[in-house]
This record gives structure tokens, C-alpha cells and sequence, in this order.
């Protein structure tokens, strides 16, 4: 009969093999973690093989991703849909065992992780999220949301300092159903870490508000399962238990050491830790009564059988309600939606506001929570300043749940949170901050885009528009570089209508991220079309046009569109079209058709953007013109730095001129 030890052994010969086969990966931690694992994922976490999207699941997340041979381990061993072809094929071409967890990948992944500490924060939203559905959907004899969020991580996530931004709004939260696990092997990629990171992790996270379970016994069985329970038992306050492990555990001579870390252990050290361990399978051999005491399905069937009939009773007590629960774990938008939209642009058109578009922002919010209950916002300490809270929002805070969140000064950890909150679903989730510290959040939107996920991030004071805070406050390369990101849309609108669009756009976007470039300064209303109105969501479109064939193009965003527009009223004698471009990224997946009715070919063009000029090249050519910015900004009120920066009537004309001469 298998042992505990045995259990833990299958998936330590699995990461060893698979490593070695690939030659690339990481042994060190699979087979530091794995006694943890077991205990974990035999005796207490709740999910379903057959069905790894079963709603009242607990999440697992591994944040140390580079050990993801533990996590292919576990989902093999425990019946999920990869079979042992695909642990073969681990780091190789279009296998579901990629070099780090990849979210949409692998079955049973909840996220994407690698780049330490993010699954933290990760985590962290899922636990934000499970909290928030519970208090919504609840009823006493009805808990149809009822489960827990647990997360691996080691030394380098907590080196990191989104672990902090995460686990200090964690911990003021009070969030009682996250439970991580801290590997602490003394080991990271250049060796022991006591060079390096001295901290005294226990009192860290006494100090967050966490309850901390210290000196666990990482490889005995008892401890660790004491532990958990312990965890479960204090429901105010979420739980670190610090586990120390030896890395590499089994590897005669190379467990404790970074050699075990990074790269395979060698067929000759393999051999001997097969030895050690006490495996004498061949590679890739699992016994049956191995795979039969891993086997989940089971239970997992059972489990969820259960919740059924749990959610059974609770759709005939509560028919609406359930039919609430299931259309936002769905991810479909409501009933009503649109024509709720449509009211909401008959009301903009009627208004003909001209005001910030980070105002704009605010208004557009105030009528999509009017929609969308599942709508949860927040900002990095800038609520006042992003606009992002609407006026029958309630906070979120240690007491009480609601659907807006002050994230504190932490851009990092709120957009990881944000991330958290969409893969749980059955929220909507968006955060707000400057467009200039985008550049604190990017590697958060990064995996968003990477995940293809739904998550909306709001980045007002969009360009040298914001005035007297300076260089160090305006952005120049983030709109571009944003831009950039495969699967990320990115808004620029400019004006009450544009945003509208773009919000409405994000929403409606169910396979990636959206950002919104919010001006901080007034923008000019300007009337359109029926037809125009509809153009929008397209991305890029003619806002005003010329009589006949247009002798050249202007190309303009945001703040410029309406620069733009005086730069064509002004040149009477030229034929000048003018095409607002909010998002280019949807601009460039529209047909070909589309882009030539907008941007003909034989016609120059000039764009404007208060932003990186070379970024617009790619739609106006070497041989165009482009009034951007090829600097950072200057402090100084926002009308003297447009002037400074040549935004005006006056140099965009002459540079149409320059344009049209120099193409002729």
C-alpha cells in the first residue's frame, strides 16, 4: 500500500523526469514542495477533475510558477485532462505543459504565473472576489459560495514588492479564506539567500494583520496538515504558514542547493535521487496504486453533485437571485444592457458636454453600475483625481463589502488584484491611477493580455495636458508602449461620446484587457452622425471630411482630435480630412476595406498626439509628417505647454504644408 512518502515521491520523480527529459526547468522546488502539496490537495482542496471551472471551487495559484512541474504533478496525478504525453512534452512546442502555468493552457490553471509575486496578488483579488459573491448571493441555509484561495510562493514572490502591496491590503481587509504557503527553502537562483534577504518574514506579516503559523516541518505530513487547520480555523484574518523545506529534496548532492534550483539534476543524480527517495520506477512510471490514491475525480464528482443540489434548493428559494449567479459566473452582460447604453448616448449627444474625459470616465461609470451589478471599481490612492468612484458606490473595507475599493498608494498589487478578481469571475473589475505610473503596473497588464482576460485599467492625466506637476508626472511613451502589448486595446477618446465607446468597448471585451487615456484637462464636444456614433467602436473612422478627394489626412487622438479639427477649419484652401483613431489596436483588426475607406492609400497624412512620435509611422510613413512629443515635458500651466510643444493651429499647419510638398 502507498505511503504518504510515496504519494509526495510520484510527484518528485515527475518534475525530475520531465526536467530531464526536456533539459530546461526546475526541479529544485517541485521536490522541495511536494509533502506540502499532498497534504493539500489529498485532504483539503475542493475541485473537480472532470470539470476544472466547477464555480465553488477552492483556487489554488502557484505564485513560484518556475516550479510548475509540481503543479502539471498534481493535475496529472490527480485526473485532470493531461495525460503523461503531456508531461513528456513539458517545455516543448504547443504542449499544455509550458516552462511557466499558463492560464487557458492546462486544465485546472488558474492563472499565469512566473514572474514572481504576482499570483499573490492574484490571490489575493480571487479572495477579494470570493467574499464579495458571498455576501451578495448568501443565504442563511444557502451558501452557494463557500470555498477557499490557497497560494504556494517562496522567497523570491516575497522579495518582490508587490508581495507587500498585496499581502498589507490583504491583511487590512481581513481576508480569512486566503491561506499561503511559504516555501522556505534559504535558496534562490545565486545561492543562500541570508546575503540577501534577511527579513524576519513571521513578524512581516504579523504586522500586515495576517495570522503567521511559523516553523512548520515542510516535509512531515502532521505538521503540515495541523497547520491548515489551524489556518481554517481563524476566519477574520488570512494565513501565512511558513514551511521550511529543503530544495531539491531527495537529490543526494544537490538538495539545498541552488544547483537543485534551475536546471536538470543530470542522469547521473536522478539515478542516485531515485535511490535516495526510495522510487525504483523507471521514468514516467507511476504504480496503479499510486495513481488510485492521487485519483480526485471521485470526490470531486461528489463535491460538486453536492453544490448541485445545494444550488437546487437555492434556485427554487431564491429564483432570482440564482438566475443573477448564473448569468454573471457565465460572464454574459444582462438583459437590458443595451438599451440602457443607448439612453445613456441619447443623453451625452443631448448635453454636448465639454469636459475632461476622465469626467466622462466618471458619468460612463455611474450608468454601467447602474447596469452591471457584478461592476467593481477602485483607484491607487487618486480617487479624486482618476475619477473612478460614482456616487451610490459603497467601499470595501474590513467591516463590510461593497464595490469600490481604495487600493492605497500600491499600482503594482491593484492591478494584479484586479487580475485576481476577473479569473475568479463573476465580476467586473477596473482600477485607476495616472497614465505615467502605468509603468509601476505594466508587467501586471502584460499577463492580463497574456490571459486574455477582462480586466479594465483607467489612466487619467494622459499627456502633458496635466500641467504643473511636471516631466515627472506626464506621460510620453506609455500610450505608445502600451500600444504594444498584443491583446491589449487601448483608448484614447476624445471627448464624452468617445468614452463612452470605450468603456462600453472594455466591457463588451471578453477575450482581453482594456486601458482607458483619460485627459485631465476639458475637451471639446463635437456632434457626429448616427452613422459616425456607430464608427467609433471601430477604432478609428472619419470625423469630419472634406468635399471631394482629400488632399491629405490629420490623424489625431484625445486632447488633439479637437486641435485637429481648428487645424481644418482654418485651411480653407486645402481639402482636409480628419480621422479621430481612439484605439488603434481595433483599428488595425478591422478589414481592409474599413482601413481604406478611413486611410485611402496615394493620400498624405500628418497625426497628431501629445505623445512618442514614432510610434505613428506605422500610419503615416516615413514620407508623412507626425506632432508629437520627442521629450519629456516641462512644468508649467497645460495651454503654454501645448504651445511650447508646438500643438497649435499654426505649426500644425505649416507642417501640412511641409507634408504636402515633400509628397508631391
Amino acid at each position: 500500500m502507498a505511503t504518504r512518502k510515496d504519494l509526495a515521491n510520484a510527484i518528485r520523480a515527475l518534475a525530475m523526469d520531465a526536467v530531464q527529459k526536456a533539459n530546461s526547468g526546475h526541479p529544485g522546488m517541485p521536490m522541495g514542495m511536494a509533502d506540502i502539496a499532498e497534504v493539500l490537495w489529498r485532504k483539503h482542496l475542493h475541485h473537480n477533475p472532470a470539470n476544472p471551472h466547477f464555480p465553488n471551487r477552492d483556487r489554488f495559484v502557484l505564485s513560484n510558477g518556475h516550479g510548475c512541474m509540481l503543479l502539471y504533478a498534481l493535475l496529472h496525478l490527480s485526473g485532470y485532462n493531461l495525460p503523461m504525453s503531456e508531461i513528456k512534452q513539458f517545455r516543448q512546442l504547443h504542449s499544455k505543459t509550458p516552462g511557466h502555468p499558463e492560464y487557458g493552457v492546462t486544465p485546472g490553471v488558474e492563472t499565469t504565473t512566473g514572474p514572481l509575486g504576482q499570483g499573490i496578488g492574484n490571490g489575493v483579488g480571487m479572495a477579494i472576489a470570493e467574499r464579495i459573491l458571498a455576501e451578495y448571493f448568501n443565504r442563511p441555509g444557502h451558501e452557494i459560495v463557500n470555498h477557499y484561495t490557497y497560494v504556494f510562493h517562496g522567497d523570491g514572490c516575497l522579495m518582490e514588492g508587490i508581495s507587500h502591496e498585496a499581502c498589507s491590503i490583504a491583511g487590512t481587509l481581513g481576508l480569512g479564506k486566503l491561506i499561503m504557503f511559504y516555501d522556505d527553502n534559504g535558496i534562490s537562483i545565486d545561492g543562500a539567500v541570508k546575503g540577501w534577504f534577511t527579513d524576519d518574514t513571521p513578524k512581516r506579516f504579523e504586522a500586515y494583520g495576517w495570522q503567521v503559523i511559523p516553523h512548520v516541518d515542510g516535509h512531515n505530513a502532521e505538521s503540515i496538515e495541523s497547520a491548515i487547520l489551524m489556518a481554517k480555523s481563524d476566519q477574520a484574518r488570512p494565513t501565512l504558514i511558513c514551511c521550511k523545506t529543503v530544495i531539491g529534496f531527495g537529490s543526494p548532492n544537490k538538495a539545498g542547493s541552488e544547483k537543485a534550483h534551475g536546471s536538470p539534476l543530470g542522469i547521473d543524480e536522478v539515478a542516485a535521487a531515485r535511490k535516495e527517495l526510495g522510487w525504483p520506477y523507471p521514468p514516467f512510471v507511476i504504480p496503479e496504486d499510486i495513481y488510485a490514491a492521487w485519483d480526485a475525480k471521485v470526490q470531486g464528482k461528489r463535491l460538486e453533485e453536492d453544490w448541485n443540489i445545494k444550488f437546487s434548493k437555492y434556485c427554487k428559494t431564491f429564483p432570482e437571485l440564482a438566475s443573477e449567479y448564473e448569468r454573471r459566473v457565465s460572464g454574459q452582460l444582462p438583459d437590458g444592457f443595451e438599451v440602457g447604453i443607448e439612453k445613456a448616448i441619447s443623453s451625452i449627444i443631448a448635453k454636448r458636454e465639454s469636459i475632461a474625459t476622465r469626467k466622462a470616465s466618471q458619468q460612463a461609470i455611474s450608468v454601467l453600475a447602474s447596469l452591471l451589478p457584478e461592476l467593481i471599481g477602485g483607484s491607487a490612492d487618486l480617487t479624486e483625481s482618476n475619477l473612478t468612484e460614482w456616487a451610490n458606490a459603497q467601499q470595501i473595507n474590513h467591516q463590510k463589502n461593497g464595490n469600490y475599493l481604495h487600493y492605497g498608494v500600491r499600482e503594482f498589487g491593484m492591478s494584479a488584484i484586479i487580475n485576481g478578481i476577473t479569473l475568479h469571475g463573476g465580476l467586473i473589475s477596473f482600477g485607476g491611477t495616472f497614465l505615467t505610473f502605468s509603468d509601476y503596473a505594466r508587467n501586471a497588464l502584460r499577463l492580463a493580455s497574456l490571459m486574455k482576460i477582462r480586466s479594465i485599467f483607467i489612466f487619467t492625466h494622459d499627456s502633458i495636458g496635466l500641467g504643473e506637476d511636471g516631466p515627472t508626472h506626464q506621460p510620453i511613451e506609455q500610450a505608445a508602449s502600451l500600444r504594444y502589448i498584443p491583446g491589449m486595446d487601448v483608448w484614447r477618446p476624445a471627448d464624452t461620446l468617445e468614452t463612452m465607446q470605450a468603456w462600453v468597448s472594455a466591457v463588451k471585451k471578453s477575450n482581453g484587457p482594456s486601458c482607458l487615456l483619460l485627459s485631465r484637462q476639458n475637451l471639446p464636444f463635437t456632434d457626429r452622425s448616427v452613422e459616425q456614433i456607430s464608427d467609433i467602436k471601430r477604432g478609428g473612422y472619419i470625423l469630419k471630411d472634406c468635399a471631394g478627394q482629400p488632399e491629405i489626412i490629420i490623424i489625431a487622438t484625445g486632447s488633439e482630435v479637437g486641435l485637429a479639427l481648428k487645424t481644418q477649419e482654418a485651411m480653407t484652401d486645402l481639402r482636409v480630412r480628419v480621422v479621430s483613431m481612439p484605439c488603434t489596436n481595433i483599428f488595425d483588426r478591422q478589414e481592409p476595406s474599413w482601413q481604406q475607406h478611413v486611410l485611402p492609400d496615394g493620400i498624405p497624412r500628418l497625426a497628431l498626439e501629445a505623445g512618442t512620435a514614432d510610434f505613428w509611422r506605422k500610419y503615416v510613413g516615413l514620407e508623412g509628417g507626425v506632432i508629437g512629443m520627442n521629450s519629456f515635458g516641462e512644468s508649467a500651466p497645460a495651454d503654454k505647454l501645448f504651445d511650447y510643444f508646438g500643438f497649435t493651429v499654426e505649426n500644425v499647419s505649416k507642417l501640412v504644408r511641409q507634408t504636402l510638398m515633400a509628397n508631391k
